[in-house]
């Protein structure tokens, strides 16, 4: 006598199992790579933000440093322009009494004989075209302008004779010497002046 048994149920239960096993470790590897992938792609955004504010506070530091260097540059350049202005006023100050003094030591280093008939002024320099009765007296009028205190080395450039008359005609050029510090710039003052700016 043969028993047959049916094997095909039990089969087909376990191939079940094995089936849902399956799908089960497939749903919770598909749920554990998800949640992987959404961790690191908040870490990462988190990072990427963090970065961000970081080059942000970096750009607006940098941008204030370009502001601060505007304006160092700027201070910079009205402090180089109030020196050159504090300059340019040192040397009205010292030149308007040293101009009163440059012609009162013309007048007074004039040698008898000799009148100038032109004076101009370039910068430091004046040159000045003037009539003496001889040749000495040109060479006197020299030595008097160098003895002067306000001025320089004269340099004659030209004697000629005056066309009909014994009279000598000359042309020289001579530097303005100024004052090395203040006190000699308060000698150049006149004492009525000083007494007018005085309180």
């Amino acid at each position: 006598m043969t028993i047959e048994i049916n094997l095909l149920p039990w089969r087909d239960r376990v191939r079940e199992r094995r089936s849902r096993r399956f799908h089960v470790a497939m749903v919770l590897a598909a749920a554990v790579g998800l949640g992987s992938g959404a961790s690191m792609t908040v870490f990462y955004q988190q990072r990427l933000d963090a970065q961000q504010q970081r080059n942000a506070h970096i750009e607006a530091q940098a941008a204030q440093l370009e502001r601060d260097i505007r304006s160092i540059s700027e201070y910079e350049a009205a402090r180089e322009q109030m020196l050159n202005q504090i300059e340019v006023f040192s040397r009205l100050q010292v030149g308007r009494p040293q101009t009163v003094h440059v012609f009162n030591q013309l007048v007074e280093s004039l040698e008898e004989g000799v009148h100038y008939t032109r004076l101009s002024r370039q910068g430091d320099s004046l040159r000045v075209a003037g009539l003496a009765d001889s040749n000495r007296q040109v060479s006197d009028q020299l030595r008097a302008l160098a003895a002067s205190t306000a001025l320089g080395v004269p340099v004659l450039s030209e004697v000629e004779s005056e066309e009909g008359a014994a009279r000598r005609r000359f042309s020289l050029s001579v530097d303005q010497q100024m004052p090395e510090d203040a006190e000699q710039v308060d000698e150049l003052v006149p004492e009525s002046a000083a007494e007018e700016a005085s309180p």
